[in-house]
């Protein structure tokens, strides 16, 4: 295994740097504090340019290597980490639990931050490659879509960006695994919206209604049936009925309702497919009711795709930080991840670092593992090195 000496001797900072940005979380767009943090640590290390207001509240570090590139296809590489926080009660008390109520880390981005600081820190002392490597701290990762915002101010183009990469910790894996596949690794994320209009009245007369309670009863069991009978078993997909909104009184049959959910799929095919099931089955129930049924949709994040070359390059240097065994080949997640962007404007790969036995993503008793910060670094340093060479 290749984790190195100098990021083991600077485990100590990091680990302080994650836990000053655990303790005080922002959320998406409000990382001011954070993208101070970031700026400052980077102007420390000695980076060449330092950027912020990218995407609002990005920032980004520009590391020139020492070495004269070659006609090597890549001379630019991207590295991304996330910042923000979520609206979440921390549950467990902590040395650096959050000090802002209602706001955590609980997915692990301090810890991807700290990380990606470290390479940083490390890269501009050493320099030893050949090319650019732009370290991109994003905002609003979690609901805001960061990443399309820091590429609507020019993020690729500006900084000359021919491949990027992300990482995130994952609960569940072994610290000191790592885990990546080619293609698919997250899903498209809109969400739907069912407005039903029945006809209300008195309780006492339901043969004179439409029941807007029942027609969405109807409606939410009978959406149940599109991935288990119209999507190949073999391709995941979702979709979930999470809100239903109706009725104000024991005794009165409602005139409307309304249904909130998401659609999860991992192709375009897919995606349509869904979405046509969906309009059949409300038109199908709307003829049989009576009722009028209105479907609509909110875009989300699109489904992350792990280009093939990147991929096979994070999978060898992945091996050369934890050894073969301990990389292993995931399945795709119906979460959603908004680095799909990235991967949309630059070839790129996504890959998952062990966070051990920890609470799950999103969970208010989350922590990022520290100990998952030498293999996260190591493989950041060893990605710029073996990607940059003269």
């Amino acid at each position: 295994m290749a984790i190195l000496n100098s990021v083991a001797a600077l485990h100590s900072d990091i680990v302080t740097w994650r836990r000053d940005l655990h303790a005080n979380p922002e959320l998406g767009y409000d990382e001011h504090r954070t993208s101070a943090f970031v700026a400052e640590r980077l102007r420390e290390f000695g980076c060449d340019e330092v950027a912020t207001g990218l995407g609002k509240t990005g920032v980004v570090g520009v590391i020139k290597g020492r070495k004269a590139p070659s006609d090597a296809d890549i001379r630019v590489i991207g590295l991304r980490a996330d910042m923000d926080a979520l609206p979440i009660d921390e549950a467990v008390d902590r040395p650096y639990t959050s000090t802002t109520k209602g706001v955590m880390h609980a997915c692990g981005h301090d810890g991807h931050t700290a990380m990606l600081l470290g390479a940083a820190r490390y890269l501009a002392e050493t320099r030893n490659f050949a090319g650019t490597a732009v370290m991109i701290f994003q905002p609003a990762e979690e609901a805001g879509a960061g990443a399309a915002a820091m590429i609507s101010d020019g993020l690729m183009d500006r900084f000359g960006i021919e491949q990027v990469f992300a990482m995130h910790n994952s609960p569940g894996l072994p610290v000191g695994r790592f885990a990546i596949r080619q293609g698919p690794m997250s899903a498209s994320t809109e969400g739907m919206v069912i407005k039903i209009e029945g006809h209300g009245g008195h309780a006492s007369t339901p043969h004179k209604c439409i029941n807007s309670v029942l027609v969405g009863a109807q409606l939410t069991t009978a959406l149940q049936q599109i991935v288990a009978s119209n999507i190949d078993p073999l391709e995941p997909a979702g979709v979930s009925v999470c809100v239903f909104l109706s009725g104000s009184s024991g005794s009165v049959v409602p005139q409307t309702a309304e249904l909130r959910g998401t659609i999860r799929t991992l192709t375009p095919q897919a995606n349509q497919l869904v979405k046509k099931r969906v309009h059949d089955i409300a038109a199908g129930i709307a003829q049989v009711t009576g009722a009028t049924i209105d479907v609509t949709y909110r875009p989300g994040y699109p489904a992350m795709f792990n280009h093939a070359a990147q991929t096979d390059l994070a999978m060898m240097v992945a091996k050369e930080v934890v050894g073969e065994d301990n990389v292993l080949e995931c399945r795709p997640s119906l979460g959603g991840e908004d680095f799909g962007y990235m991967l949309q404007e630059r070839p790129g790969a996504y890959i998952c670092c062990g966070n051990g036995d920890s609470a799950g993503l999103h969970h208010p008793a989350y922590d990022f593992n520290d100990d998952a910060i030498l293999y996260g670094t190591s493989f950041w340093i060893k990605l710029v090195e073996r990607s940059l060479v003269a």
